[in-house]
């Protein structure tokens, strides 16, 4: 028997979940906590391996401050439905890059520093180490 594999909705859901966790710097012992769960069902719902259903996903948002909408933005379009003329969603590499560690903290760092100049500079370094580095 093979074992199923999350939703694309779910991971992504749980991805935000977990960013916006992360962007307030609440640990998942302390969601559980405000929600009555444990950290270790936070960590399946994070990793999209629990489905977040409809109350619990409400909850969540009221815990982190958010509208439920935004656990959605740059959902993937799994269905293969149109979306008319809505507005095109963010790349999901961006909403995957902040979701972790190194992204929030780098994005975090990067929004301090005020002078334009120096945030291009560092803009150019970075995009000169990745032309630099060997593809995986």
């Amino acid at each position: 028997m093979t074992k199923k594999s999350p939703n694309p909705i779910d991971k992504h859901v749980g991805s935000r979940v977990r960013m916006r966790r992360m962007m307030i710097g609440m640990s998942q012992e302390k969601l559980g906590e405000n929600l009555g769960i444990t950290f270790q069902q936070i960590q399946k719902y994070e990793k999209g391996t629990n489905r977040i259903g409809a109350s619990r996903l409400q909850n969540i948002s009221n815990v982190l401050g958010v509208p439920v909408a935004f656990f959605f933005e740059g959902a993937p379009n799994v269905s293969g439905t149109a979306t008319g003329f809505a507005e095109d969603a963010s790349p999901a590499y961006v909403s995957d890059f902040l979701a972790t560690t190194e992204g929030l903290a780098l994005t975090r760092a990067f929004l301090k520093i005020s002078d334009s100049k120096v945030r291009r500079r560092i803009v150019d370094l970075v995009e000169a180490l990745a032309e630099e580095a060997p593809a995986n």
